[in-house]
């Protein structure tokens, strides 16, 4: 190809280009690096919705009343997703309908169920409402993580403009170190600017916070004080106004969580009624109900404790949640650091030789197994239908006929196949809770270890700024303060930097932050990395000028772990309400309450065949009419495996709030609190259950026992 042709090329694409940006309208107006950003950031569920709604508005276009799709659009903004108000529209009717019909089609065709029928019209209802509701969810989702960490935001702003007073590169500054979604939010300020949507940096970032201004007016407040500090002549009144404008947000952030405090009390204590109570109460009557009323089966009582009562639980709690103010919360530091992410699957040394394996393998394999022992009452009678055992004068699995429907074999209703039910939430608790631990286990450590670092770094940060200040290059400096705090974390991360400075002759840079052997790869920490790059940017100004920015940064770090402190205090009482629900109270109540049904069970089971053979002799008397009131009932082993279940997904929900209302948007932490509750609950639930079980089933056969004699 000559040089005309290669030009003329090159041109012709230039042109194509200029002419496809000239015809988008601004709001749509991206640069390809945010864009991938963007692709890398959002959630899978977030990303697997946009392309939900934008398939959706292709074969359903709804038109939307001005106000609704204002409203919608600015979810859909704040959420930083690609679609229209109508495309989300189009799904929330979309989907719902098609699910509203397979469910009726089926419900009639193959169960020929009345219930299941009125079931999927009224899910199929309560999903398009939902759908509706769900742009507004995710946002609210996201702003709850974004407030987590605005605290941290302002911080970073205000620390790197002590030195340097530009906003977009303290903006920058934050971005960097901040985890999603804060940081998705400033790099589209600044990109807004490089893209040509805004003319200047203020611009862009004073759209950005009027989306805040109804959510979180202080920070909102906070940066105003930041962008007035540029227009001020004075050092003095300048710095003044950036410290003004992080004392600020944590005299606000105080403030809205005592009042937050003081509103929780009572959603919580609906929450915990309409969420345990009731509902395990609710069992106690039930077993009444079954056996005298016709066509109720467990799979009605499913559908009943392990979708509808779930899911209200847990938009009760996310409503609680999402009133949640402004907090000071951690990340998940594999994110920030990649090279922490192997420590997220198993690692198995074998000699010098490391292996990884995925908790996904080991979590499956025991769910699965423990499921086939809980199935396996199902699968001996279906192999061998006649096969029964008697152990301790209980059946073993205990199928019999039905008393309604002539040649029906229902069950299983003995006690053997109750106590093995309990490997249903078993099989949850150990498959989900063992994955959620195994995750998040080696990572917890590595934080813990970088918290015993920030705990102390502010006074380790007052003497390295004093040694600088004192005119000692930071290459001396390091090594000083390291023989001082020899026995201290913050000593052994100093010692680090010095052995890297003297021994490898590594600059102070990259004696820090060297993937390989930086100090900062053995405390992996977002406080420590900025407070560090913000040693490497102010020193170039000087020692005095760093020893400055040092002193202050410790300053703030202490005084955001005082708040964050004064923060935790005020939801104490109510995180330890929580926490004894999820420990103690649920499982305990739960497996008292298990026990009782199947006590109940046993005896009008019992009840039932003793009546209903006398009502065959002596049919039309009043016995025979008192016969026919009894139903089937409902084996235990149903009433368990659905009870164990709901159990299971209350600690889950509970675990989920508790974590969001004490730390915020904290995945990490979640995940292990998970781990952690949802076993330790979970069989604590199984014991009682099976213990409470054993002994009133002994009671019953006493009392059915004695009955009989009474009754020969």
């Amino acid at each position: 190809m000559s040089e005309e042709d290669l030009v003329a090329k090159y041109k012709q694409k230039l042109s194509e280009q200029l002419e496809i940006q000239a015809t988008m309208p601004s709001s749509q107006l991206y640069s390809r690096e945010y864009n991938i950003f963007r692709t890398e950031i959002l959630p899978p569920h977030m990303t697997a919705y946009e392309k939900l709604c934008n398939f959706c508005v292709k074969f359903l276009k709804l038109k939307v009343s001005p106000e609704k799709a204002a409203r919608m659009q600015e979810m859909i903004d704040t959420c930083h997703l690609q679609t229209s108000p109508s495309a989300v529209l189009a799904a929330s009717y979309l989907l719902p309908v098609i699910l509203m019909v397979l469910g009726v089609v089926v419900s009639l065709l193959l169960f020929n169920s009345m219930f299941f029928t009125l079931f999927s019209l009224i899910v199929g209802i309560a999903g398009i409402l939902i759908l509706q509701k769900f742009p507004d969810f995710m946002a609210t989702v996201w702003r709850m993580k974004s407030s987590n960490q605005m605290v941290l935001c302002i911080f970073y702003v205000v620390t790197y403009m002590r030195h340097t007073s530009n906003l977009e590169l303290a903006i920058e500054f934050a971005a960097e170190h901040l985890s999603p979604p804060l940081s998705l939010d400033l790099r589209k300020v600044i990109w807004d600017v490089e893209s040509g949507r805004y003319e200047n940096i203020k611009d862009s970032l004073e759209t950005y916070l009027e989306g805040w201004r109804s959510y979180n007016l202080e920070f909102v407040e906070s940066f105003h004080l930041v962008e007035s500090s540029l227009y001020e002549t004075s050092d003095e009144r300048r710095l003044s106004l950036l410290d003004k404008a992080l004392d600020v947000i944590l005299d606000e952030t105080y403030e809205k969580m005592l009042h937050y405090a003081q509103n929780l009390k009572g959603p919580i204590t609906m929450l915990h009624m309409l969420g345990v109570i009731l509902p395990i109460l609710g069992l106690v009557i039930l077993p009444l109900v079954v056996s005298f009323m016709e066509g109720i089966s467990w799979y009605h009582i499913a559908a009943l404790y392990n979708v509808v009562l779930p899911v209200t639980v847990y938009f009760l709690g996310r409503n609680a949640l999402a009133k949640r103010p402004t907090g000071y919360g951690d990340s998940d530091i594999s994110e920030i650091n990649p090279a922490l992410k192997k420590f997220k699957n198993v690692i198995i040394r074998i000699g010098n030789s490391e292996f990884t394996l995925h908790p996904a393998f080991i979590s499956v394999v025991i769910g699965v197994v423990l499921l086939l022992i809980a199935l396996s009452p199902l699968i001996i009678h279906f192999i061998n239908p006649e096969y029964d055992a008697v152990i301790g004068g209980f059946d073993l699995l205990g199928y019999k006929e039905s008393t309604k429907v002539e040649g029906l074999v229902i069950g299983p209703f003995g006690l053997g196949a109750s106590l093995i039910s309990l490997f249903f939430p078993l099989s949850l608790a150990f498959s989900i809770g063992l994955y959620f631990r195994l995750r998040s286990k080696n990572i917890m450590k590595i934080r813990e270890e970088a918290k015993k670092l920030e705990d102390e770094f502010a006074s380790a940060l007052f003497q390295l700024g004093n040694r600088l200040g004192d005119g000692l290059p930071a290459e001396i400096a390091f090594p000083k303060v390291a023989a001082v705090m020899e026995d201290t974390t913050s000593g052994r991360f100093f010692k680090l930097v010095a052995i890297n400075i003297g021994k490898r002759g590594m600059s102070v840079k990259e004696a820090i932050f060297n993937p390989q052997t930086g100090a900062l790869t053995a405390f992996p920490s977002a406080v420590i990395g900025s407070s560090m790059k913000v040693l490497i940017e102010s020193i170039k100004k000087g020692p005095l000028i760093a020893a400055q920015a040092l002193l202050n940064v410790a300053r703030y770090i202490k005084e955001i772990h005082k708040v964050n402190e004064r923060l935790k205090d005020l939801m104490s009482d109510i995180i330890s309400d929580m926490k004894s629900q999820i420990a103690f109270l649920t499982p305990a109540i739960s497996g008292i309450v298990i026990g009782i049904t199947s006590m109940i069970t046993f005896i009008l089971g019992n009840l039932s065949n003793n009546i209903t053979n006398l009502g065959a002799e002596q049919a039309g008397t009043q016995i025979g009419t008192l016969a026919n009131l009894f139903g089937d009932g409902v084996p235990t082993y149903f009433f368990q495996a659905v009870v164990g279940i709901y159990v299971f997904q209350i600690i889950y929900i509970l675990t989920v709030l508790s974590n969001g209302i004490e730390n915020g948007a904290d995945k990490l932490q979640e995940r292990y609190l998970l781990g952690t509750n949802l076993i330790r609950s979970t069989v604590m639930y199984c014991l009682i259950a099976g213990v409470v079980m054993l002994i009133f089933n002994i009671i019953a056969s006493r009392i059915v026992g004695v009955t009989a004699i009474m009754g020969t």
